[in-house]
This record gives structure tokens, sequence and C-alpha cells, in this order.
């Protein structure tokens, strides 16, 4: 056994004691969490703002800073993953389901109701996009870019475990292996498991939907709960399988079949108008970064932003500690400057690209070709990809794809995380038994399945609201691990006291 008891037994008992919560106690839930948002916003929403500033400023002085040069290892290491396979990683890892869930529903609800002006106007549907790249953009993959840097820095450069306590071991020293540790490690655990769990229960929902589509097949609790077992098997024998094997492969697979949805709905889709608009909209995101980026939420926090900004800045916060601690797993031996570049600006172009190429699809359909999608997605969010695949040519094969890639997407992210919230409660040991990797991989698909059974899609719209509302804590521990890394920094004068340790290995 490679536990750490306190980690794994009290994360499981606060795993069990909210589902109870949520089945027994639905209706409470129901405005319980919804409140904790609202809280979170109302009073919390000024920080997460500033917060997430921070953080991109933070990450690219230091990427730009002489310690820009150091490897996150000893001076002589090399990275484990060629680059492909690390910026396939990367990418399933950190966006995953949510952009084929929201890529063609985001922008047509902008379009629908923007932050200011008037609804179904051509300047609503200019700024849709672009406010849709300022969500899923630089401020997104900082988060991920500032947790992954600090928690690799201190795994593979001081030889600590490769866990959220490790990265607070200038302020706590020993105390990182006690109580506050503990407490640390236990919060990220409950951040990935309740994240994860609204992505299961959100992809098999989105999976169920594509198969009414294609095989009139009723997307009712069954079909969703059988879509569960089954990527939950999945991602269980990738996980037993190991990073190397499975999970690469896998988000390498991922990579591909993505690329090839990418690439046919350009084709066949309006190519020209996809171009066009594509660098228009790239170039409204950077003139309105600086203003966009210290306005929200700074003067009162409006519907428009509790809704969309705010909910974006608290979900990428947390879900940093799943997300930076399964990048910062497969980048040792890189550099800090090429860490800090490749893995925040690589996946936001990506990001940027996909959401062009499906937005801007679903607003020409809607402004010249004369589609109801706007109507659509009213309707069900989760059908808004197949109702725009559903007017190109080839509908039936490019909605298989991308049921396909939907279910790829939802393992990779299923057996990443499980991966973390193994580590997280082994003490950062990379090599747990294989029970232990089966047993958090179930426990993934049993939260989702309970909440699809006891209470339907409220269970996950409480689930998604409990994760926001741990955007709170998690922005303070952020901002502490940022501190923490510049003071370690400071200190660093060469191979460092870990240089000799190769880290997980």
């Amino acid at each position: 056994m490679k536990i750490n008891p306190p980690v794994f037994i009290t994360s499981v008992v606060l795993v069990l004691a909210f589902l109870a919560f949520g089945s027994l106690l639905g209706d409470t839930a129901a405005w319980v969490f919804p409140a904790a948002v609202d809280f979170c916003a109302d009073y919390f929403g000024w920080f997460y703002v500033v917060a997430i500033d921070f953080f991109l400023v933070f990450v690219l002085g230091i990427a730009a800073s002489r310690f820009g040069k150091i490897r996150l290892g000893p001076d002589d290491a090399r990275p484990e993953f060629s680059r492909l396979s690390w910026f396939a990683m990367l990418f399933s890892a950190g966006m995953g389901i949510g952009l084929l869930f929201y890529s063609v529903a985001e922008p047509i609800l902008h379009y629908l109701n923007p932050p200011s002006g008037e609804g179904l106007s051509a300047k609503a549907a200019r700024e849709a996009l672009p406010i849709t790249f300022f969500h899923w953009g630089l401020h997104a993959w900082s988060v991920y870019v500032a947790t992954g840097l600090a928690l690799s820095y201190f795994a593979y450069r001081k030889g600590l475990p490769l866990a959220l306590r490790s990265v607070f071991q200038p302020f706590l020293g020993d105390r990182i292996h006690g109580f506050a540790g503990h407490a640390i490690d236990i919060l990220a655990v409950l951040g990935t498991v309740f994240g994860l769990a609204t992505s299961l229960g959100l992809g098999a929902i989105q999976i169920s939907t594509g198969l009414d589509f294609l095989f009139d097949i009723e997307p009712d609790q069954q079909t969703q709960l059988a879509i569960v077992g089954i990527v939950t098997l999945a991602a269980t024998a990738s996980l037993v399988s190991g990073v190397h094997r499975g999970i690469r492969r896998l988000s390498e697979l991922n990579l591909i079949l993505a690329s090839v949805l990418l690439l046919f709905v350009f084709a066949v889709g309006p190519t020209a108008f996809i171009a066009r608009s594509f660098f228009a909209d790239l170039g409204t995101y950077a003139r309105d970064f600086v203003s966009r980026s210290f306005s929200a939420g700074l003067l009162g926090v409006t519907e428009w932003e509790k809704a969309w900004t705010l909910f974006y800045w608290a979900w990428w916060m947390a879900w940093a500690p799943f997300v930076g601690l399964f990048i910062a797993r497969i980048s040792r031996g890189r550099t800090i400057r090429e860490f800090v570049l490749g893995v925040l600006l690589v996946p936001t172009l990506a990001t940027f690209v996909w959401l062009s190429v499906f937005g801007d699809t679903a607003l020409y359909l809607e402004l010249v070709a004369g589609v109801d999608i706007s109507g659509a997605v009213s309707r069900s969010v989760s059908t808004a990809i197949y109702v725009v695949l559903e007017q190109l040519p080839f509908a039936a094969p490019l909605s298989l794809l991308a049921v396909v890639v939907v279910g790829v997407f939802f393992v990779t992210s299923s057996d990443s995380g499980s991966y973390v919230v193994d580590m997280l409660t082994s003490g950062g040991q990379p090599d747990s038994p294989v029970w232990q990797r089966i047993f958090w991989a179930t426990t993934e698909g049993a939260v989702a399945a309970v909440l699809l059974v006891a209470v339907g899609h409220g269970g996950l719209v409480a689930l998604q609201a409990a994760v926001i509302a741990l955007g709170a804590p998690f922005s303070l521990l952020l901002v502490g691990m940022c501190v923490s890394l510049g003071i370690a920094l400071r200190g660093d004068r060469g191979r460092g006291p870990g240089a000799g340790s190769t880290g997980p290995d």
C-alpha cells in the first residue's frame, strides 16, 4: 500500500458525504450550492479577476527573466516525452469535453445575450467569438501554467513529492508533511473528483444526444449510465497501463481524431468566412484584451459576468490542481521558458482555431444561411454541435466522428484526473498499486452515476456549482504558490539541493 491515510480516508469520507447530501437532500442541495456561488461571486469576484490577471503577468515575467533558463530537474535533465506527445496530453487534460460542449453554444449565446448592447445585432455577432476567446484563452491557461510550474519546480528541482503540499515548503517547512499539508491535498482531491464527475455527466449527456441524432437511441437515464460505465472501464484500462502507454497513446489518438474532425468541418463548411473571421476575431481579442482583463466584476458584478466570466475564472482555478499536477507530471526536463511558452501559447492557439471553426460555422449558418441555430442552442446546449454538423455535407459521418471524439476526450479526462487523485492520496507517489488506480477511476464514474440517478441534470448543476465555490479557496492557494515559487527561484544557485534526484518515474 502506498497511500497517505489522512488524505485518502478523509477524501473518501467527504466524497461519500457529498453524494449522500446530493442524493438524499436534493432539494436542499439545489439551492445551497447556487447560493454559495452567488456569495463567492459577490464577495470574491473582484479577487478572482485580480488573481487571474496576476497569474498571467507572473508566468510571463518568469519566462522572460533569467530564471527562464532553469531546467525542471537537474541541469542535465532532458524531457521525458516528445513535443507532440507533450502537446497532445496538455490539450486533452486541459480542455477536453468542454470545448466540444461550448464551441458552438457559447458564441451563439453571446450573440443572443451580449454583455452590453442589443442581442441579435451585428455588433453582438462581431463580439461573440472574441468574448469566447477571452474566456478560453491566455487567462485560462495561465492558471494551469502557474500551478504546473510551481509543482514541477519543487518536485523535480527540489526533490519533493509531486503533490500540492510541496509547493508551500518555503512557508511551512516540515509541516507540509502534517495537518496543513494534508488539508491542502484534500482540497485538491475534492476539486478534482467533483470537477471530473461533472465532466463525466456532461459528456454522457452529449454522447447520448449524438446517439439520438444518429441512431434514434433514446437519450434517457439508462443510456447515459451505460455511457458512464463504458467510459469508466476504458479510463480504468488506460490508467492501469500507465502514463507512457495508456494515457499518452490515448491522448495522441485524441489529437488525431479531433484534428480530422476540425479539418473536415473547415473544408466542407464556410471556409472563407471562417478564415476571415478568425483573424478579425483574433484582432478584436487582442484590442480589447487589457480592458476586459481589468474591468470584469470590479465595478459590481453583473448577472452576465456572474454567469460567464467569473464562472470561468472560478472554474479554471478549481481545476488548476488537477490539470496543473498532470502537466507537471509530463514536463520534467523542460526549461521554465519552454514550459511557460509551450503550455501557454500552443494550447491557446489550438483552442482559438477550434472555437473559430465551429463557432464561426454556427454564426454563418445563423446569419447567412438562415438556419435557426440560436433556437436549437436555447432548447438544448448539448445538441448544438450536432445541429451545426447536420447542415454540412457528410453530416452523418461527421456527427459519428464528433461522438467518437467526445468519447475519447471523455476517457482522457477521466484517466488523467484519476491518475492525479491517485498521486495526491498516495503522498505524491506516481507508481501506486493497481488497486488504487482502479479505485479512483471507478469512484469518478460512481459519483457521476449516482448524481445522474438521484437528481438528474440538476445534480450536475449543483456539483458544478460546488466546484465553482471551491474556486475561492483555490484562488488564495494559487497566489500563495506563485509567491512561494518566487522565493524559491531567488535562492536557486545552480543544480540545487534536489539536483541529484530524478523525480517521479
